[in-house]
């Protein structure tokens, strides 16, 4: 504002020097609000399988090669031959060739240091996003097709911390606070499952997803 600007807004008395007053803030406090709006986008990963609800969700106490998992466990609305049934991805994973159809998408991802990860089930039955040193099976020696267990996953659902990375189906699991660096997330009940986070400095220009 010019002298003689100022000089006429002082002539109209204290009402319209106030009201310039207000009207300025207004204007320096969107600039702040844009400013806050610059921290990274959340970026999502999705679990997915194909379990087969007549299958899985048979009673538990059936004789071998019949069993199941219990009623509504697998809530998957496919049908066959689309769904994979429980005998057969027990005997995928022994043969060390695990069903692909279960799996974390995508499966490697880079993103902004302070970026949130939201990772949504979108299959029919529960999974767990675990964070582990190194690759290894689960807690369900019978899908581990031989590989030596993951120590962050070993104590199963009795540990807390793995406990609490479970995601029930239709549910999600948010990740935050990722240091700079490498992190390995896996399925400590399907351990094929698996994702690789990379986190670059907040200065890195593009959030990636392969």
């Amino acid at each position: 504002m010019n002298k003689r600007s100022f000089q006429q807004a002082k002539s109209s008395g204290k009402k319209w020097l106030v009201a310039g007053i207000g009207a300025a803030v207004l204007l320096v406090c969107p600039s702040r609000g844009s400013a806050q709006s610059s921290s990274p986008a959340p970026v999502q990963i999705v679990a997915l399988d194909e379990c087969d609800p007549t299958t899985f969700n048979k009673p538990t106490d059936l004789p071998p090669g019949q069993a199941g998992v219990g009623a509504d466990f697998c809530k998957n609305v496919s049908l066959p031959p689309f769904v994979t049934r429980f005998n057969d991805l027990f005997a995928k994973a022994k043969a060390g060739t695990p069903d692909p159809n279960w799996d974390f998408e995508p499966d490697d991802v880079t993103v902004k240091k302070g970026a949130q990860i939201i990772v949504v089930n979108q299959g029919g039955e529960p999974h767990t996003f675990t964070e582990v040193k190194r690759f290894g099976g689960g807690f369900i020696a019978d899908l581990n097709g031989g590989e030596p267990v993951a120590t962050e996953c070993s104590a199963g659902f009795s540990d807390l911390a793995v406990a609490r990375t479970r995601i029930l189906q239709g549910s999600q699991l948010q990740v935050n606070g990722l240091s700079q660096g490498e992190h390995r997330f896996q399925c400590c009940i399907h351990p094929w499952m698996r994702v690789t986070v990379e986190v670059k400095d907040q200065d890195h220009d593009h959030d990636h997803q392969h």
